[in-house]
């Protein structure tokens, strides 16, 4: 398992001779095995971040170290979870197929992807589909495929980009549940960046708030409630209003007030 650090990263964007700066100073950590929601306002650099985090793109100014290791390409030991499954899954690869395919680049035996995406696949609860092809399934379940390659993989670190935006409300419930079991049998590094609150601190051990272009990091909650969680009991728990009020204010760039924080009055 391997630590991200963050440190002082700034991403300005260069074109037609103009400037756009989209993180202005962004510092923060991800312990080893601990799962970070970062969430921020929509057009506010969290895509940036993520790009940054898994190589593709080079910062400004600051760096990215992953495992004590200085980020200058894409990390070997890095898997990502995309927003749009429909573009990161293979429509002519059975399923099956498609969470083995980066398993081909470790060098692994054609035995040993099968059974690590079979595995994979029962973990996320499709290993009866292996055979079918993307399009054939529904979107939370194309959202499964994608988690399960991740975990086939085996990485020391995972990023997911608003992994379930695409999806119903009944489906991202579904898959929130999921991926905070995952990461509690798999203890993968994990940075989950998203717009939602009550997400954020619902899967999270911390929660790093954002603020609007240019990115400055406005606050990190430690989200101290308890294990296992479930979205009726927790949500009802007076803690979690009170996250949501102080993360509800810092994105709109002020503190919460101490009131609105003990009576979690905010409307998200």
């Amino acid at each position: 398992m391997s630590e991200i650090i963050v440190d002082h990263l700034q991403k300005v964007y260069v074109a037609r001779g103009q400037q756009v700066e989209a993180i202005r100073d962004i510092s923060f950590n991800v312990r080893s095995g601990e799962f970070v929601c970062v969430v921020g306002p929509s057009g506010g650099g969290k895509s940036t971040l993520l790009k940054c985090l898994s190589g593709i793109l080079p910062p400004t100014n600051g760096q990215i170290t992953l495992g004590g290791k200085k980020v200058v390409g894409p990390p070997e030991g890095l898997a990502m979870v995309y927003q749009n499954y429909t573009v990161s899954l293979l429509p002519w690869m059975s399923v099956e197929a498609n969470v083995s395919l980066p398993l081909r680049n470790r060098g692994l035996s054609r035995r040993e992807r099968t059974q690590r995406a079979d595995e994979a696949l029962e973990s996320v609860g499709i290993g009866g589909f292996k055979k079918s092809y993307p399009w054939q399934l529904s979107g939370g379940m194309q959202q499964r495929v994608a988690i399960a390659r991740a975990i086939a993989y085996r990485p020391e670190c995972m990023l997911m980009d608003e992994p379930f935006a695409s999806v119903d409300a009944q489906t991202r419930a579904e898959l929130e549940d999921l991926i905070i079991r995952v990461h509690r049998e798999h203890s993968m590094t994990t940075l989950f960046v998203t717009h939602d609150i009550d997400e954020s601190i619902y899967l999270a051990d911390r929660v790093v708030v954002l603020s609007g272009r240019p990115s400055v990091v406005r606050d990190v909650l430690e989200v101290d409630l308890p294990y296992p969680r479930d979205h009726l009991s927790t949500k009802a728990l007076p803690k979690f209003g009170e996250l949501r009020a102080k993360a509800f204010h810092y994105l709109r760039g002020r503190a919460a007030h101490p009131t609105e924080v003990e009576a979690g009055a905010v409307d998200a």
